[in-house]
């Protein structure tokens, strides 16, 4: 009697437990070679729409979309040859899944800093590119495929009355040790992983700064 019952409190445990999350790589339909016919390939051309999609400061792009019906595995692709949908520009990650490295939806500030083994900064809150942050040195800045992350923070609570929030307000770069960022209890919304122009020249020293000729995902 006793094992029946622990065969079924197990049983109906698997059925509502949900399934873990997976770590998605820089390869395979994801890979920077990558097109929206390996999409429909792997994922079934029911599920893969191309079409208009919100990009930052009100405007649109142009994108696919898998899955596009189902919230938790929905995610976007863009293409550096948007003409022939062809090599991956970026493609964000599912709100059930995480990036290489462990990053996804809903982690804190320390808790990305924690994967990453070292400080990052983010850009300050309440404008269109509030929260956004990228690695350059760190765990996070050298993920196996050659695919970059980037993730977007947003406040979960706002700070006390009478709290100075100059230091995380704007076009300002704020450092992940910035004590306010735990106050405002910020957390992953976005995450997404993107890759070089395949047909730009090969580095050189032009000025352009970190991140010169990488595509900028929709916020």
């Amino acid at each position: 009697m006793i094992l029946r019952l622990l065969a079924a409190l197990l049983a109906l445990a698997g059925a509502v437990l949900p399934a873990a999350a997976a770590e998605l790589a820089c390869s395979g339909a994801f890979g920077p070679d990558s097109s929206e016919a390996r999409l429909i390939e792997t994922f079934g051309k029911e599920n893969v729409v191309f079409g208009e999609v919100p990009g930052a400061e009100g405007e649109t792009m142009l994108a696919t979309t898998v899955f596009p019906n189902d919230e938790a595995r929905r995610f976007q692709v863009g293409w550096w040859d948007e003409e022939n949908r062809d090599s991956i520009a970026y493609f964000t990650v599912p709100p059930n899944d995480s990036a290489p490295g462990g990053v996804h939806i809903g982690q804190t500030v320390a808790e990305v800093q924690a994967l990453n083994g070292e400080p990052f900064t983010l850009l300050g809150f309440y404008w269109d590119y509030g929260g956004s942050a990228s690695f350059t040195s760190g765990k996070l800045a050298s993920l196996p495929g050659g695919c970059s992350l980037g993730v977007a923070f947003e406040p979960r609570k706002d700070l006390p009355t009478g709290v100075d929030d100059t230091p995380i307000l704007g076009d300002r770069e704020v450092s992940s040790t910035e004590p306010l960022l735990v106050d405002l209890d910020a957390r992953i919304y976005d995450v997404y992983l993107s890759y070089p122009d395949p047909s730009a020249p090969a580095d050189t020293d032009t000025g352009e700064g970190e991140g010169a000729g990488e595509a900028a995902a929709p916020q």
